[in-house]
C-alpha cells in the first residue's frame, strides 16, 4: 500500500440525487459517508512507457478495486483492476502491446475473443463502458471500420476500431453476492430507506388506502401515476444505428 496520493484524490460534494437545479431527482438517496475521488486513468494515454503495478487499493465510488500505477518518469496514476494483475507486474499502452492482462491497445490490435474492458465509444474521449466489477466484453468480428463487440449486457455493438481497450475482466466478481448485514450499513452507502406505495395513503401514492392489508389493485404506477413496469425510457440517439442487437 502506498502512501495517499492527495494529487489524484479530491473532495466528492454530496449533492443527494439532486439534479442542476437542486430539485430532488431520484428519491431514497442522501446522507452517506464522507469520499475522496480518486481520479482515474480513462484514457490510457502515456503511449510506450511501461508502468508497474506498485499497490491494489479499494475504491469508495466504483464496485471495483483500482491499481496504482508508477511509470517509468516516476508519474504515478489510477486505473481499474483487471483480474490477475498482481502488485510488481506491468502494464503498457501500446500499438503493438503483448496481449496481456492490464495492457491497452486499439480494437484492431486485439484478436477476436479475447476479454476486455473500459472501452471508448469515441477514439481518444477515454473508457465509456464495461467498468463495473467483475465485467469484460469480447470481439466477436471485424469489418473494415468497426469492431463487433459483445457487452456485458448482451448488446452487440460496432465501436471503432481505433478505440482503446484494456485486456482482461475486471476484479471483485464477488460483489454481486456480497450480503450488507444490516440497515446501517447500506445507509452509510447513500441508500434511504423506500416506502412501499401499498402502505401509503391514497393521496400519497395511487397504490394507497384500502382497509388492512391490499395488493395494487391497478397495473403499477410511480407516484406520479406513470406506469412502474414495461414503460420504454430509453430515448434515441444517433449511436443507436451502431447497435447489431439489442440486449433484450
Amino acid at each position: 500500500m502506498v502512501k495517499r496520493i492527495k494529487r489524484l484524490q479530491e473532495l466528492l460534494p454530496n449533492r443527494a440525487a439532486r439534479d442542476n437545479s437542486g430539485q430532488v431527482s431520484v428519491r431514497g438517496r442522501g446522507g452517506r459517508h464522507k469520499r475522496m475521488y480518486r481520479i482515474i486513468d480513462w484514457k490510457r494515454d502515456k503511449w510506450e512507457v511501461e508502468g508497474k503495478v506498485v499497490s491494489i487499493e479499494y475504491d469508495p465510488n466504483r464496485s471495483t478495486n483500482i491499481a496504482v500505477i508508477k511509470y517509468a518518469d516516476s508519474e504515478l496514476r489510477y486505473i481499474l483492476h483487471p483480474k490477475g494483475l498482481a502488485v510488481g507486474d506491468t502494464v503498457i499502452t501500446s500499438e503493438k502491446a503483448f496481449i496481456k492482462t492490464g495492457n491497452t491497445l486499439r480494437l484492431s490490435g486485439i484478436p477476436v475473443g479475447v476479454p476486455i474492458h473500459n472501452v471508448e465509444l469515441i477514439p481518444g474521449k477515454g473508457g465509456q463502458i464495461i467498468r463495473s466489477a467483475g465485467s469484460s466484453g469480447v470481439i466477436i468480428g471485424k469489418d473494415e471500420k468497426y469492431a463487433h463487440v459483445k457487452l456485458p449486457s448482451g448488446e452487440i455493438r460496432k465501436i471503432n476500431l481505433q478505440s482503446l481497450a484494456t485486456i482482461g475482466q475486471l476484479d471483485n466478481e464477488e460483489r454481486k453476492h456480497q450480503v450488507l448485514g444490516k440497515a446501517g450499513r447500506r445507509r452509510w452507502l447513500g441508500k434511504k430507506p423506500h416506502v412501499r406505495g401499498v402502505a401509503m395513503h391514497p393521496g400519497a401514492h395511487p397504490h394507497g388506502g384500502g382497509e388492512g392489508r391490499s395488493g395494487e389493485g391497478m397495473h403499477p404506477k410511480t407516484p406520479w401515476g406513470k406506469p412502474a413496469h414495461g414503460l420504454k425510457t430509453r430515448k434515441k440517439k444517433p449511436s443507436d444505428k451502431l447497435i447489431i442487437k439489442r440486449r433484450k
